[in-house]
């Protein structure tokens, strides 16, 4: 009892630190991240529109939001450990928390998790794909294929991750779906789901090793950071096809080229053709001046001769990334 008390102070505490608009901004399904600068100035990114001027805030108020962050998440942030990291003790949004002396003031970025997942349709009819790309997007899930969706940051790799997983359970509803994250953002519907999350002594690794004896149909990884990503892949190779990661790069070939990176870090091996054979699609998500958008849609044929053999499908013809 005593520690639901404490949990609700905490939270009306972090709500009266945020204030009425932030507040607001949390519960606005238009709202992808609130951010705040070392100088106190707040912006507030929404879909398909530029980042805003969404005024200041108090240096107290800022330290108490991380501060309580930090309580929620039983961290002791001071200037030794002036970074945190975790979910926000409101809908369990993404925050990411700075003090001094990494930063000349309060920072923070409140990833803003989704409250509705946007279907492909929804895609289309906002013009962010085309409804050639949505049917090959739905045929690479019947067909079981491994896709990875690269974008930059704040790019929606997730939403449209959601969107695919939702797809998955649409068409195939009695598949065990295992799902992967460091904080909870990926949607599912499914009856056969299993969510795993990392922590402090536990990675995305080690969470794939456990994965493998959870008896899944299709795995599937928020986001492909370190040299886990040769674990996902082999995984990928040996009886799980379908599943869907996230990776940070801006086209198809530079997602091809960061696995090798990822993938370097845990073999010194000649990873090319691993990769080849793993994945077979990579969609590009990029953020341009008029909103999100699907840049490409590739198909990963093979690794020969040096050079990874793709097809866009876009332009249906053969090309080498």
């Amino acid at each position: 009892m005593t520690g639901g008390l404490s949990q609700i102070r905490l939270v009306r505490k972090l709500h009266e630190a945020l204030g009425e608009k932030l507040c607001n901004a949390l519960v606005d399904d238009e709202v992808v991240e609130i951010m705040l600068n070392p100088d106190g100035q707040l912006f507030i990114e929404r879909v398909g529109k530029a980042i805003e001027d969404a005024g200041c805030l108090s240096l107290t108020a800022a330290e108490t939001i991380i501060g309580a962050v930090a309580h929620a998440l039983r961290f002791d942030v001071n200037t030794n450990q002036p970074i945190v990291s975790g979910e926000l003790p409101i809908s369990g949004h993404r925050f990411e928390g700075l003090l001094p002396p990494v930063v000349t003031g309060p920072t923070f970025a409140i990833r803003r998790r989704a409250s509705r997942v946007i279907a492909l349709d929804e895609y289309v009819s906002s013009a962010l794909m085309t409804h050639a790309q949505a049917e090959t997007i739905r045929n690479a899930v019947q067909a079981r294929k491994n896709i990875i969706v690269c974008g930059g940051t704040g790019t929606g790799k997730t939403t449209l991750v959601n969107a695919i997983v939702s797809e998955i359970s649409a068409r195939s509803p009695r598949e065990r779906l295992i799902i992967l994250e460091d904080t909870a953002e990926i949607q599912c519907s499914a009856d056969n789901v299993v969510s795993l999350h990392t922590s402090d002594g536990v990675d995305i690794s080690r969470l794939l090793k456990s994965t493998m004896r959870l008896r899944p149909d299709r795995i599937i990884v928020g986001e492909v950071r370190d040299g886990a990503a040769l674990t996902m892949l082999k995984a990928w190779n040996t009886g799980h096809p379908g599943g869907v990661a996230t990776i940070h790069a801006n086209s198809a070939r530079s997602a091809l080229q960061r696995l090798e990176q990822l993938t370097a870090e845990a073999s010194h091996q000649p990873i090319q053709a691993i990769i080849a054979d793993a994945v077979d699609v990579i969609i590009s998500i990029e953020r341009t001046a008029k909103g999100r958008r699907i840049s490409d849609i590739v198909h990963v044929t093979g690794f020969a001769g040096g050079r990874y053999q793709t097809e866009s499908y876009a332009e249906e013809s053969r090309n080498a990334a």
